[in-house]
């Protein structure tokens, strides 16, 4: 009993340090001037929408090896696909290379764990240095043909990919 207490009480303070993370970020976009719209509880969609863009290739099977996702292990983190070298992908300074590079008229920016998505348009400014504090944050074009991932381990990420198709 007190273990599953113990494990309740990290995970909402887990999750109280991200919304931390999600306000600073918010401030900054406000800092520079950059216009957002918040949308609460569409989080889970999105990242469905972000697996199947680039995890799609991965049988069910595949995907718990990897501990895409699940309460067991390493807590299920989309990102597993590039750690565990699933999908191909730049990282770390060539990921933010990629990042900064890309043309961004919208974006989208979500967290593993948290419910609320950020729909910046004219996002052209938007920089990977934006993200540095950021945990488990994934950033997407509008139509999920790339995607922009910092993690909250420092061994791993930040990651760049580009989905396998087009929409």
């Amino acid at each position: 009993w007190l273990a599953s207490r113990f494990s309740d009480l990290m995970e909402v303070t887990h999750i109280k340090s991200l919304e931390v993370y999600m306000n600073q970020l918010i401030k900054q976009l406000e800092k520079n001037k950059i216009k957002f719209k918040e949308y609460l509880y569409f989080a889970p969609y999105f990242r469905k929408r972000w697996e199947d863009a680039f995890v799609h290739h991965l049988n069910e099977s595949e995907k718990e090896k990897i501990y895409l996702y699940g309460d067991r292990y390493y807590c299920g983190y989309l990102w597993h696909v590039f750690s565990n070298e699933r999908k191909s992908h730049f990282v770390k300074t060539a990921a933010n290379k990629a990042f900064d590079m890309k043309t961004k008229p919208k974006c989208y920016v979500f967290h593993q764990r948290l419910p609320e998505v950020l729909l910046i348009e004219r996002a052209n400014t938007l920089k990977a240095t934006y993200f540095e504090q950021e945990e488990d944050v994934y950033i997407v074009d509008e139509h999920f043909t790339w995607t922009y991932v910092v993690t909250h381990e420092s061994d791993f990420g930040p990651y760049y990919s580009e989905a396998d198709y087009l929409n």
